[in-house]
């Protein structure tokens, strides 16, 4: 295998472009979110089609209780397919994760409603979104990795296109919220319209694949491999030897992943709790995602000349002082214009703290265990943080009758998040 790998690099050992791996390594990245967007975007739908119930929020509890089962199995991707980046190589691991997603997304958009195949409409949802959800947890890690290795003196802005990316999906998904919710009637929405969107992330798909096949393995892995053949890829070693890391890029990634969650349930949420139409939620993410757009990158270019830390500590200690006071606001008020503000407010804050993150998160690993120890914390934090948001959110208001309470979900995840970068900065040295 190491000679296999040492050949590789030497015959692909010239420079590679730099928008060329950054595009690679975060197109599947891009696909990924663009299925958890629409997904969580056209819940109301997917919970009348798969999951009908005499209670309409019965329904919608059960489809977003699948969109957070699907994160549980992220973890068990992460050891398979982190693992397998650190055994194979990041390229190899990056071909297999978008034919995953690529197949739970046709898988959603082929779906007989449940009632024409009853029970097996929902099972196989399930197991279309756990497909998915494996698939994604191999795919930031490995991904990451490969950025980081390959841009090393950059690794700040090329790492923060893993966010970026999810902000152009963001855009895309929701234009495309805006249009079907515009164009169609709620009877064609409920019917075949949700679908729409599923066949447009299909055709990421075969993009992403042929312009990984043009990107060279990582040199750094290569020669990573070479010095320690053995020590990629076990999880036990990972476990053993860097706990204290994966807890750290677990905490670390809590504040902006509950953040990024709860945007995507903004929809959901302006419907059921503001009263607004189902449009509204949409103009609110797409907002959302052009600001992410341009303050990330502009996060992770200059946080490679002043420090990481800088931007991120203020960044999460803003979103503890901030949030009450935004969802006071935003409830209050019930007004779309009052929403986009308070979500352009949450995404300056999410885009400062997200365009250094990856790459700090990066340099908590060393090589040779990068792509498993990455892939492990970023999924558990991701899973509880993340795909537990929408229903966390969703409950909180139930059990209080109050829609400010999934406030108390956020402030959680900001004080986490703060006294993890605190310990990666006093105990591990990372800047």
């Amino acid at each position: 295998m190491t000679e296999q790998l040492s050949a590789q690099n030497t015959a692909e050992n010239k420079p590679v472009k730099s928008w060329k791996v950054i595009t690679a390594a975060s197109i599947g990245n891009a696909l990924e979110w663009y299925d958890i967007s629409v997904y969580a975007y056209f819940s109301v739908y997917i919970s009348v089609a798969f999951f009908p119930s005499e209670s309409h929020a019965v329904s919608v509890m059960l489809a977003l209780g699948t969109f957070a089962l699907s994160f549980f199995i992220r973890p068990v991707g992460a050891i398979v397919l982190g693992s397998f980046a650190d055994r194979k190589g990041r390229k190899p691991a990056l071909t297999l994760t978008i034919w995953l997603m690529f197949a739970g997304t046709l898988m959603i958009v082929l779906m007989p409603p449940a009632h024409v195949i009853g029970l097996a409409a929902p099972l196989l949802i399930l197991l279309a979104r756990l497909i998915q959800g494996f698939a994604a947890g191999g795919e930031f890690g490995s991904a990451t990795s490969l950025m980081v290795e390959h841009l090393p003196d950059r690794r700040g802005f090329a790492a923060s296109w893993q966010f970026t990316s999810q902000a152009m999906s963001t855009i895309l998904a929701s234009v495309i919220g805006v249009a079907v919710t515009t164009m169609l009637t709620q009877d064609q929405l409920e019917i075949w319209g949700f679908r729409l969107p599923f066949i447009v992330g299909l055709l990421v798909g075969p993009v992403g694949l042929y312009i990984r096949r043009h990107v060279p393995e990582s040199p750094e892995f290569a020669a990573a491999q070479a010095e320690k053949p053995k020590e990629a890829a076990a999880i036990g070693g990972v476990l053993r030897h860097h706990k204290l890391a994966v807890l750290l890029a677990i905490g670390a990634i809590a504040v902006s992943t509950c953040l990024n969650y709860f945007i995507t349930y903004v929809p959901t949420y302006a419907v059921d709790n503001l009263g607004m139409n189902s449009s509204a939620g949409f103009w609110a993410t797409l907002v959302s995602g052009l600001v992410l757009l341009v303050c990330t990158p502009v996060a992770g270019y200059f946080c490679d000349k002043v420090g990481r830390l800088t931007f991120m500590i203020p960044a999460a200690l803003a979103v503890m002082v901030l949030t009450w006071v935004l969802f006071t606001w935003v409830v209050a008020a019930s007004a779309l214009t009052v929403l986009i503000v308070v979500v352009i407010i949450f995404s300056i804050l999410k885009a400062t703290y997200y365009g250094p993150l990856a790459s700090v998160m990066g340099d908590i690993f060393p090589t040779e265990v990068r792509g498993t120890g990455l892939s492990l914390g970023y999924n558990v934090g991701v899973a509880i943080f993340g795909g537990l948001t929408p229903l966390v959110a969703a409950w909180l208001i139930g059990i209080t009758g109050d829609a400010k309470a999934p406030a108390y979900w956020v402030l959680l995840a900001g004080a986490l998040s703060v006294a993890a970068i605190l310990t990666v900065w006093k105990k591990l040295g990372v800047r």
